[in-house]
C-alpha cells in the first residue's frame, strides 16, 4: 500500500513540473521502458512534500536525507558567517576614521612631522643635509602648475584690487606690527627680536598656496601673492628690518642670491608645471580626476618642513626654559591670530567700499585667498637673512627658534581655518538642496 502511494505521489510531481524548455512542437505522449510497478522506494529516502503558502502556484519540494559531512558543512556556513560579521564590523570602524584622516589630512601630516621630529631627529637633520626642503618646495609648485587652469589665471588678472591689497599688507603693513611685538620684555630678548623680525618677511612660500587649493580659494591669485612678495620682499625686507628693528645695526639681505633662490624654486617648477598641463591633454584630465590625491600629496609635501625644522631646533630647544618657550609660543599664536583679524576686517571693509556684493573683494575665493597668504610670514627667507646678520641681533638659533614654531602654529591654525571653510560649504550646498 505504501508503495502504491509512493508512485501516485511520484506521477503527479512529474505531471506538475514545468519543462525546462519551451517548445512550440505538439505534444507526444509520455511513455516509459519499464513498468510502473518496478519502481521501488524506500520509506526513509521520502519525506513529505512541503508547499510554500506565500506562493500562488507551489512548487514541490522533495527534501533529501543529507549525506555524511553534512555537519561539517554546516560548521563552514557558520564559520563563513562569522568572518563576515569580523569584517563588517571592522569596516563600520575604519570608515569613520578614514573621513577623519582624509578630512583633517593636513593638519594631521603637520603635527605627525613634528612629533617624528621630537622623537627622532637624526632623519630630519639628513633631510635637511640632503636639501630635501628645496625639494619639496619644488614639488609644491610644481604640482600648483600642473593643477592651475587657465581660466584661473584670468580669475587672478580680474581680482587684481585683492592682490593689490594683499602685496601692501604683507610687505608694507603687517611689518608694522613688529613694533608692537617689541613691546614685551622676555628674557632671552632673542625670541622677541625673532618673532620681530618674523612680522617683516613676505608671505610663505609653498603652504599659502596648498591651503588655498584645499579650500577652493583663488590659487591663481595666491600664486602670483606669494611670487611677488617674495620677489619684491628682497628689496624692501632689508629696509623694513633696519627701520624697523635694527635701528642703524647695519643689516643687509643677500640679495642676489635670494633671488635666484627664489626663481628657481618657486618660478621655474610652476611654469613646468603649467607647461606640461597645456601641452598634454590626457594630462590634464588625469589632474583633474584626481585633484584631491594630488592635494594631499601637496599637503605630504608640505609636512616634511616642520619635520626637518623641528629636527634641526630640537636640541637648541631643550636648552630654553619650557616656561619661557611656551610664552613665546604664545605670543606667535596671538600674533597670528591678529594678523588673520586685521585682514578679514581689512578685506570685508574693502568690499562694502567698493561696491558690496559685485566687489571683487567680495567673492569667496578671492576673500579667503587674501586672508591665508597675507596672514602668513615666511621661515626661509627669514632664516636666510639672520645668517647673514652675523649675530648683530642676537644669537642666530635663539633668533629663529620662536620663528620655527610660529611658522608650524600658522600653518596649524590655517589648516582647521580651511577645514572649518569647507564644512561650512557643505552645510551650506545641503540646506540649498533642501
Amino acid at each position: 500500500m505504501a508503495v502504491a502511494v509512493a508512485v501516485a505521489v511520484a506521477q503527479r510531481n512529474l505531471a506538475r513540473w514545468p519543462p525546462a524548455v519551451a517548445s512550440t512542437a505538439a505534444p507526444r505522449p509520455r511513455t516509459f521502458p519499464f513498468s510502473a510497478n518496478t519502481i521501488r522506494f524506500s520509506a526513509n529516502f521520502i519525506v513529505p512534500i512541503v508547499y510554500p503558502p506565500l506562493f500562488a502556484e507551489p512548487r514541490p519540494v522533495l527534501r533529501l536525507a543529507r549525506a555524511v559531512g553534512g555537519f561539517d558543512q554546516v560548521g563552514g556556513s557558520g564559520n563563513q558567517s562569522s568572518e563576515d560579521s569580523v569584517s563588517q564590523k571592522a569596516s563600520t570602524w575604519a570608515e569613520p576614521l578614514l573621513d577623519f584622516v582624509a578630512t583633517n589630512f593636513l593638519p594631521l601630516a603637520l603635527l605627525s612631522g613634528i612629533a617624528l621630529g621630537l622623537v627622532n631627529p637624526t632623519p630630519g637633520c639628513l633631510a635637511h643635509k640632503l636639501s630635501l626642503s628645496r625639494f619639496s618646495t619644488c614639488g609644491i609648485f610644481f604640482i600648483s602648475g600642473i593643477m592651475l587652469h587657465s581660466r584661473e589665471l584670468g580669475a587672478a588678472v580680474e581680482a587684481w584690487p585683492a592682490g593689490l591689497f594683499g602685496l601692501g599688507s604683507i610687505l608694507l603693513i603687517t611689518p608694522f606690527f613688529s613694533r608692537l611685538v617689541l613691546q614685551i620684555q622676555l628674557t632671552p630678548h632673542e625670541l622677541i627680536t625673532g618673532l620681530a623680525a618674523f612680522c617683516c618677511m613676505p608671505t610663505t612660500l609653498s603652504s599659502g598656496v596648498a591651503l588655498t587649493q584645499l579650500v577652493g580659494g583663488n590659487s591663481a591669485l595666491a600664486l602670483a601673492m606669494t611670487v611677488l612678495s617674495n620677489l619684491l620682499g628682497i628689496l624692501i625686507v632689508p629696509f623694513s628690518l633696519s627701520k624697523l628693528i635694527g635701528a642703524g645695526a647695519g643689516i643687509s639681505v643677500p640679495t642676489a642670491q635670494l633671488f635666484k633662490s627664489l626663481i628657481m624654486m618657486l618660478l621655474v617648477p610652476l611654469v613646468i608645471g603649467k607647461v606640461i598641463r597645456d601641452s598634454s591633454k590626457s594630462v590634464a584630465e588625469y589632474v583633474d580626476r584626481n585633484r584631491r590625491s594630488f592635494s594631499m600629496i601637496s599637503a605630504i609635501l608640505l609636512g616634511l618642513v616642520p619635520w626637518m625644522q623641528v629636527s634641526r631646533s630640537r636640541s637648541l630647544l631643550l636648552t630654553v626654559k619650557p616656561a619661557i618657550f611656551a610664552i613665546a609660543v604664545g605670543m606667535g599664536i596671538l600674533l597670528h591670530f591678529i594678523l588673520l583679524a586685521f585682514n578679514t576686517i581689512a578685506v570685508r571693509s574693502l568690499s562694502v567700499v567698493s561696491g558690496g556684493d559685485q566687489s571683487v573683494f567680495s567673492k569667496k575665493e578671492n576673500l579667503r585667498a587674501v586672508i591665508i597668504v597675507a596672514s602668513q610670514k615666511t621661515l626661509p627667507v627669514l632664516v636666510a637673512v639672520v645668517e647673514q646678520l652675523q649675530g648683530a641681533l642676537g644669537e642666530a638659533g635663539l633668533l629663529v627658534l620662536p620663528c620655527v614654531a610660529l611658522h608650524i602654529n600658522q600653518i596649524i591654525i590655517d589648516s582647521f581655518l580651511v577645514n572649518w571653510w569647507l564644512r561650512r560649504d557643505q552645510i551650506s550646498a545641503k540646506s540649498k538642496e533642501v
